[in-house]
């Protein structure tokens, strides 16, 4: 990690330009084509939602410009960001969800099995302790009962709350594909829609030949 000279930093006006607003961040919602990746994962026998999880992190690690993040009106840059996703026990009756956050490992064999431990053996629906004061991550949630075309969440109204949020919700069949409505949420002091648009294409293309 280190800090960002803002002063000479080709992002300077854009930055301090998006950083007075109220509520700095945007939400752009599209769909997926996920056809090729599902199969990928069926051949495999991994789940789709850390499959899911795997590949929307590794391809948000390749953009330099999604692994920036603000601490009290400085930047900083991560050297590798980690994924903290929602998770419901499908044999609980409560219908409560955790969230559990884990380091993100480059194999995704590895990264799964890592995941499913850990969303196992926690206890606690917020894991506080595990995750205060850290920003080297990416807030994931799945919403797999809608085929959404919009969706919001919940933030603080805090300028250097600059975590990406991302999320996905039921994939649906059209035209002999399926498809996965996805959301991507950013602070625009960090990231313009340019940059989000790079980010999907390059998702797009893993989900299309996947490793």
């Amino acid at each position: 990690m280190k800090y960002i000279d803002i002063e000479n930093w080709k992002r300077k006006e854009h930055f301090k330009f998006f950083y007075r607003a109220d509520y700095p961040q945007y939400n752009i919602c599209m769909d997926l084509d996920i056809t090729r990746f599902l199969a990928f994962t069926k051949e495999h026998t991994f789940p789709f939602y850390y499959s899911m999880i795997y590949a929307v992190t590794k391809v948000l690690n390749e953009i330099e410009d999604f692994k920036y993040r603000i601490r009290e009106g400085k930047v900083v840059l991560h050297d590798k960001i980690n994924p903290s996703f929602t998770y419901i026990n499908p044999e609980e009756e409560d219908e409560l969800f955790k969230i559990i956050t884990v380091d993100f490992k480059e194999n995704i064999q590895d990264f799964i099995e890592s995941a499913q431990q850990a969303s196992a053996s926690q206890k606690e629906y917020f894991d506080l302790a595990g995750t205060a004061g850290r920003d080297d991550l990416i807030y994931l949630s799945c919403i797999p009962w809608i085929s959404f075309t919009h969706i919001s969440h919940t933030i603080l109204l805090n300028r250097d709350d600059s975590v990406p949020r991302i999320s996905w919700g039921k994939y649906f069949a059209k035209d002999g594909k399926v498809f996965l409505p996805f959301s991507v949420q950013v602070h625009h002091a960090l990231l313009d829609g340019i940059h989000v648009g790079k980010y999907i294409d390059k998702l797009q293309a893993y989900l299309n030949a996947p490793k």
